[in-house]
């Protein structure tokens, strides 16, 4: 009888403090260690499985995942379509026709819940991706928290005042970064991801054809040949690292140095500002940006989740469980 009431309070203990961790809104590394063991394998060979079949997914599958966070938190509210009650970030201004990835996590997604119905987050796939996809492209890797769960509302409203955009100025991005508890130097790990990605005329256009002081000449020349001031070439991509386009490296800063970023808001990093010697830095220390880069994605991913018993763990990542 003692022996049945101590296993009893035993196992009381237990689901107290599973309880207890669930409303405390921790995310944690092993989260799925025992509900879906092979979640993590599965969606890292996804991962991979696409970013073979293109190359610049990677950088698209760190940008949903950064376009998520800075909107609600770390949510998966970036992936949700249109609906009565919703109305859709894939629409704004910033993220309609540039970001991109969403059938690659809506594939890993059906993998998951095909060995795991009903228990690994959107969110968290987002989160998981991003990482896998730098490590792909020979970027730096790290322990992704887990835990999430999915949003099921999203908030077009906010999503232009939330991210940054290819014109705002240093101190504006540094705010934008500093609201979601990210530092100077986090920001500028965290812009490094544009080692690797295309750009879209219409982002780098003004930089090439008006900025006479900032950027270098031959540079310069060279992207006009496929962006004209014709807005036919709206769509038409340049890469963002020209020396090691599909590579993870340092590179992006030593361009920056050299005048040769390509977005305005990328050149702003080192142009006799507060983050010059940030740049410098990284330009000279690749093992230093890749750490700092791990680091900062790591808190970038801590960014308003929804735990515990709060959201919901979608069937798919397009619509809301109902």
């Amino acid at each position: 009888m003692a022996f049945t009431s101590t296993c009893t309070c035993f196992i009381f203990a237990i689901l107290l403090f599973i309880s207890s961790m669930q409303s405390e809104a921790h995310l944690y590394p092993k989260f799925y260690d025992y509900t879906c063991p092979k979640a993590l394998s599965t969606i890292r060979a996804a991962t991979r499985r696409a970013i073979s079949r293109e190359r610049r997914m990677a950088a698209s599958l760190i940008r949903l995942h950064f376009h998520d966070c800075f909107v609600q938190g770390c949510d998966a509210s970036i992936l949700l379509d249109d609906a009565p009650s919703i109305l859709s970030e894939k629409n704004s201004r910033i993220n309609e026709n540039s970001i991109r990835g969403y059938d690659v996590i809506d594939d890993v997604k059906a993998q998951v819940e095909s060995i795991c119905p009903g228990i690994v987050s959107c969110a968290d796939i987002v989160a998981v991706a991003a990482r896998d996809a730098s490590v792909a492209v020979g970027g730096p890797t790290w322990t992704v928290k887990l835990g999430r769960r999915d949003s099921t509302t999203a908030n077009v409203n906010i999503v232009e005042s939330n991210l940054p955009t290819a014109r705002d100025p240093l101190e504006k991005l540094i705010k934008l970064f500093h609201d979601k508890g990210l530092s100077k130097r986090d920001m500028v790990a965290l812009s490094g991801s544009h080692t690797i990605g295309q750009a879209r005329c219409v982002t780098f256009r003004d930089r090439i054809h008006n900025n006479t002081s900032d950027i270098d000449a031959d540079f310069a020349r060279t992207r006009k040949r496929k962006c004209s001031l014709d807005t036919d070439s709206n769509e038409n991509l340049a890469p963002l690292d020209l020396v090691t386009p599909n590579s993870f490296d340092n590179n992006y800063f030593k361009n920056l140095i050299k005048k040769k970023g390509l977005i305005e808001s990328d050149q702003i990093l080192f142009s006799g500002g507060s983050t010059d010697s940030i740049v410098w830095e990284y330009s000279k220390r690749p093992s230093t940006f890749e750490a700092d880069f791990a680091a900062a994605m790591v808190r970038m991913g801590d960014i308003d989740p929804i735990t515990g018993f709060k959201g919901q763990i979608r069937k798919r990542c397009n619509v809301v469980n109902y």
